[in-house]
């Protein structure tokens, strides 16, 4: 018999239970930064081959948004004024990972003066670079090449996306 709201402490153990069961999805969220010449910033993690949106992976029980100015403080130095939702991406199991929830936010336009004191703050980046859209989708693999071009649509047209593997998906959420 399930248990009812009037029993709190049974209610509470049942929807524990309920919550151990189900699905625990790994979260990304990265930010899309851009200088006064409207170029891209990129990173190069040190833990992974090629070069990567700025962000990372978010801890247990952070939002998105929280571990995007986490990740972004922790690595580069610097605490981003993140605007709009760009990108919400799936991306199903692969190799030994899970399914992933990959988050895309605007972190705006840089002064010159910001852009000049990016620098890698830890050792998980070995460079940073500001660059021209096409020079960062060719050092992005084909996902991340796809989810930075929805990103930048998204920029445009103030409409997030929702992918699948960095392909759309229902179109525009």
């Amino acid at each position: 018999m399930r248990p009812s709201p009037a029993d709190p402490a049974a209610w509470n153990a049942y929807l524990a239970e309920g919550n151990a069961k189900q699905a625990r999805k790994r979260v990304a969220a990265d930010v899309l930064l851009r200088d006064q010449a409207d170029r891209l910033l990129l990173v190069n993690p040190t833990y992974k081959p090629g070069w990567d949106l700025p962000g990372g992976m978010a801890e247990a029980n952070e939002s998105p948004h929280d571990a995007a100015v986490r990740e972004l403080r922790e690595e580069l130095g610097h605490t981003p004024n993140l605007r709009q939702l760009l990108v919400v991406d799936w991306v199903p199991p692969h190799g030994p990972w899970d399914d992933l929830l990959a988050f895309v936010f605007d972190g705006g336009t840089l002064t010159d003066t910001q852009a000049a004191h990016l620098r890698p703050h830890d050792t998980e980046l070995s460079a940073t670079a500001f660059m021209p859209l096409e020079t960062a989708r060719d050092l992005l693999n084909p996902r991340l090449r796809r989810r930075l071009d929805a990103a930048v649509r998204a920029l445009g047209s103030g409409q997030p996306a929702y992918l699948r593997d960095g392909a759309a998906d229902w179109g525009s959420l």
